[in-house]
């Protein structure tokens, strides 16, 4: 009978097994980081928090008379892509001096209207109303509407908007 060998020599199938596995391992790395990478990506790019966002020239907002601009922005959390709707109040005062007010109630978030007749902001919801300088006059708001910093660059106005 002859004793099997003690040898440490390799034969041709661990040979072939230890090869396809270095072999696959290799290929699932180079196809797999592209691929984790891809997925991996949007949740790690940097969010721009805030901007400078153009209202147009000065002259399309009359002196005394507050006027809605309306615009949308686009926020990307990373698959996810979210269209938000802003309406700002401009209220120019002089020729040079204005004020940027939000659109939304400071009670309930309701968006709130300018009433020419009344000559103040009334909320629909639960009968809020602002001055024109968007001071609570009555009703539940709990502080004035917000106000947004604003420049005046070569006769064009521009709000900073934030988050």
């Amino acid at each position: 009978m002859s004793k099997p060998s003690s040898s440490s020599r390799l034969n041709r199938r661990d040979f072939v097994k230890i090869v396809m596995a270095f072999v696959g391992s290799l290929m699932g790395t180079i196809l797999g980081l592209p691929l984790v990478s891809y997925l991996i990506s949007p949740a790690l790019k940097a969010q721009k928090e805030d901007d400078w966002i153009p209202l147009g020239v000065l002259e399309n907002y009359p002196i005394g008379v507050p006027t809605l601009f309306t615009f949308t922005r686009t926020k990307v959390n990373g698959w996810e892509k979210t269209v938000i709707s802003h309406g700002i109040y401009v209220w120019r005062k002089s020729e040079t001096e204005l004020v940027a007010f939000s659109n939304v109630c400071t009670h309930l978030s309701c968006l709130v209207s300018w009433r020419t007749e009344a000559n103040e902001y009334i909320c629909p919801c639960h009968d809020g109303h602002f001055g024109i300088d968007g001071e609570v006059l009555e009703g539940p708001p709990p502080r004035s509407l917000g106000k947004y910093e604003y420049k005046i660059q070569d006769r064009n106005i521009l709000i900073h908007l934030e988050g």
